[in-house]
């Protein structure tokens, strides 16, 4: 079997490997099942609560709304690719195919791809309020939009199929023993014979690039538009523009230092447990998650005003049949 010039000597690979997080923690893996699967529900319940209310809400049919409601969506889509496969092998069910695994890794660097896509829309969105907000509708138009999102997508796909490819044409042989509840890229490589320096280089190129680039573009955006803020607005609309601007970048750093975090960790792996590295990777895949929806919800008063007024109306739309029962 010859899958490409990084191994060409070695005859046997694995295609099954074994999912095994938290392997310190042998004898209480199984109630870990309850934090993580309550977790997980809070995540999912308070990701949708946000988008549902922005699709219900004409009022919320703005393009930072938009947004917002999509970066709570990709929170959902990539939690739902990793929570539910870590509940099961927390519950002995860890065996996991190389498609699969494979799988699972591109979905969820494209999860992670599009979360930094989201942040940089949002950027140029709130720098285009705020510096240029006389032409604002005519440069956020639905072609430009559309035109951004095609760019950035296109970018996104091509990288991680480009990494997923690479991991896919590797051979296995020193161990099927993932010590992780995600089929990460680096983990996966170091169970491969042979030399993969080349492999493990595209991926730090593509992750790094990607990383720098576009916080570079972040940064410069919020710097402009703090700027422009102090310089140029007053009273309310200054408040508003460092208040909703200060939301988005704290979000996207949070995204972005945990990711950082867990990367550090993992280049560390002599001098940091297994355990150590799996926690790094719940809180790089479940801390933003959980935030993001209480800092928009509670943060943009627009969004907390239409979540108030509909579980208001919920309240009341109860007593009102309770009171038709007890009459």
């Amino acid at each position: 079997m010859e899958a490409s010039g990084l191994n060409r000597s070695v005859s046997f690979s694995y295609t099954e490997f074994i999912l095994l997080p938290f392997p310190g923690v042998t004898f209480y893996r199984q109630i870990l099942v309850v934090p993580v699967f309550v977790a997980y529900s809070l995540i999912l319940v308070l990701n949708l609560l946000i988008p549902f209310t922005v699709w219900w809400e004409r009022s919320l049919h703005a393009p930072m709304y938009i947004l917002i409601g999509l970066l709570l969506t990709v929170n959902v889509i990539s939690t739902t690719t990793v929570i539910p496969q870590m509940l099961l092998s927390f519950l002995g069910q860890n065996r996991i195919s190389l498609s699969s695994c494979l799988a699972q890794m591109f979905f969820v660097y494209s999860a992670i791809m599009f979360k930094s896509l989201v942040f940089l829309l949002m950027a140029f969105d709130r720098f285009v309020a705020v510096c240029h907000p006389l032409r604002y509708y005519d440069i956020i138009s639905k072609n430009t939009f559309l035109q951004m999102w095609a760019a950035g997508l296109a970018r996104n796909c091509i990288l991680v199929s480009l990494v997923v490819f690479l991991a896919s044409r590797v051979q296995y042989c020193k161990s099927n023993l993932i010590q992780n509840f995600v089929c990460e890229y680096v983990v996966l490589l170091s169970l491969a014979c042979g030399d993969v320096s080349r492999a493990q280089l595209v991926g730090l190129l593509v992750r790094t690039v990607v990383t720098v680039s576009d916080v570079t573009i972040l940064l410069v955006c919020y710097l402009r538009v703090l700027h422009v803020a102090l310089k140029i607005a007053v009273g309310s609309r200054r408040h508003k523009a460092l208040r909703t601007c200060g939301m988005h970048l704290l979000v996207a750093l949070t995204v972005y230092s945990c990711g950082f975090l867990s990367s550090i960790l993992y280049k560390a792996e002599e001098s940091i447990s297994p355990d150590s590295q799996n926690l790094s990777s719940i809180i790089y895949f479940l801390f933003p998650a959980a935030l993001n929806p209480v800092i928009y919800g509670l943060g943009v008063n627009e969004i907390k005003d239409c979540l108030v007024k509909k579980l208001m109306a919920n309240i009341w739309g109860q007593q009102a049949l309770v009171s038709r029962v007890v009459r």
